[in-house]
């Protein structure tokens, strides 16, 4: 019996060691459309990518490591875009399942009259496999592979939403430092205000000043006012933000101003264009879809070849249950079966069309996200070359400003001076403070764009 089985099976086995023949079309990674260095970037090649550089290395400020770290265990998005993976995982598993024969246990029994006032009985127990693709030409390793790739792409998203992550929370804690400061700008600036306020209306009343000092001060300290009820709401804005990226109620003391000039983050090399190909994650995720739009042309042209399936059975029948099992009652059953499209009023055709068509959306999609990486370092790195001499000149002027307030003081104090130059000298004081605090911010905020733009943030 075993003997018989064995010729029998002999053609499934060479059909299996014929099988795996692919029609999926070479993969060739394009060319990036970008040049190969980057503007404005004075870093050599054999410096160390910023895409190397872990997250904890470069924030340096412990308690926006705090927030990070929170962040990446409780927030939403990045625990959807890593349930997605599990999602996809299972699909891709679901098509590697498919090249495998499914083989049931399956028992039977069936009574029925035998037109001669008896019961006709028969009972059968065995193994089936229902019907098994051959994978001849390898369609279903074709739907396979375009699974694995579409589960790597699905890896990459959650690696490019933890890198968007760190960078979002790093950006909304210094934009909260920042307003922090400016309100407490404002703040001064509110009670110098009003202490010039009640000097001039007091001048007014024994009138040493005119009504034009008067309405000038008022308009400067409601001017301050309105701005820090501005700060205050920016503020609250910022730390709202703050608690949804992390997903939970930011503890104060994570809240804490960085005092001064403090080193906060890290500076990172720009390396080369071409360490993004590898290194960043949407570009490895648009990669690994045009990877499965590749291999779904290989799916779409097996369609044109004969599919091959095989059902199977092996067991034992009896018209008794207690002949079930005995020599003579086993048996097998084996059905090839070969289907071949001779008519699909163009079915397969235009199968095989829109698979190439969605292959050279995803060549398109991947060579946008190439250009939209390189354009995101190459403002950073315009930013960096340019931020840092912004805020020195900004601080030069805030040194200045606060002389001329207090010149301009001094000189309406000994009556050489109007009262307007003091408020000139005031709201020009005020203005620099403000564009030095938001600059500094830029600054900051910038060498986490340039990290988060290099790849950085992601890798363990």
């Amino acid at each position: 019996m075993n003997r018989d089985l064995t010729a029998h099976l002999s053609p499934l086995l060479a059909a299996l060691l014929l099988a795996g023949c692919s029609m999926i079309p070479t993969y060739e990674r394009p060319a990036a459309p970008v040049p190969q260095v980057f503007p404005l970037a004075a870093d050599t090649p054999e410096q160390r990518s910023a895409a190397d550089t872990d997250w904890r290395a470069f924030v340096q400020n412990p308690q926006l490591r705090t927030l990070i770290e929170r962040a990446l265990a409780n927030n939403r998005d990045l625990r959807v875009a890593t349930l997605n993976i599990e999602r996809v995982r299972a699909q891709y598993q679901i098509q590697r399942a498919n090249q495998f024969p499914t083989i049931n246990a399956a028992a039977s029994g069936n009574r029925q009259p035998d037109g001669n006032g008896g019961i006709q009985s028969s009972y059968s127990v065995g193994l089936a496999m229902s019907a098994w693709e051959i994978d001849f030409f390898g369609r279903l390793g074709a739907l396979k592979e375009a699974a694995l790739a579409e589960y790597l792409a699905s890896e990459q998203a959650r690696n490019a939403a933890q890198t968007s992550l760190i960078a979002a929370v790093a950006s909304s804690w210094l934009s909260l430092q920042a307003n922090e400061a400016l309100l407490a700008i404002t703040r001064q600036t509110l009670a110098s205000r009003e202490d010039s306020l009640r000097l001039t209306k007091l001048r007014f009343d024994n009138g040493a000043t005119s009504a034009l000092d008067l309405r000038q001060a008022e308009s400067l300290a409601a001017t301050a006012r309105a701005a820090f009820a501005q700060q205050q709401r920016a503020r609250a804005l910022d730390a709202n933000a703050l608690n949804l990226l992390v997903g939970d109620s930011v503890p104060a003391e994570l809240l804490q101003v960085a005092e001064g000039d403090a080193a906060l983050l890290a500076d990172v090399p720009a390396g080369l264009p071409s360490d993004l190909l590898t290194r960043r994650a949407d570009i490895l995720q648009a990669e690994q879809a045009l990877i499965a739009a590749n291999a779904n042309i290989g799916a779409a042209r097996a369609a044109f070849f004969p599919r091959i399936s095989l059902t199977a059975s092996v067991g034992t029948a009896s018209s008794e249950l207690s002949g079930l099992f005995k020599d003579g009652s086993w048996g097998f059953t084996l059905s090839p079966q070969a289907l071949l499209p001779i008519f699909d009023a163009g079915r397969n055709r235009a199968g095989l069309e829109a698979a190439e068509a969605t292959r050279d959306i995803a060549i398109a999609q991947y060579e946008k996200a190439i250009q939209t990486a390189f354009r995101e370092v190459a403002d950073a790195l315009a930013g960096r070359a340019t931020l840092a001499d912004q805020l020195q000149a900004l601080r030069d002027q805030v040194t200045a400003e606060t002389d001329r307030l207090r010149l301009a003081e001094l000189r309406y104090r000994s009556g050489v001076a109007s009262f307007l130059d003091v408020l000139d000298a005031q709201r020009s004081l005020f203005a620099a403070q403000q564009a030095e605090a938001q600059t500094r911010l830029a600054l900051q905020q910038n060498r986490v764009a340039l990290y988060a733009a290099l790849g950085g943030g992601w890798q363990e």
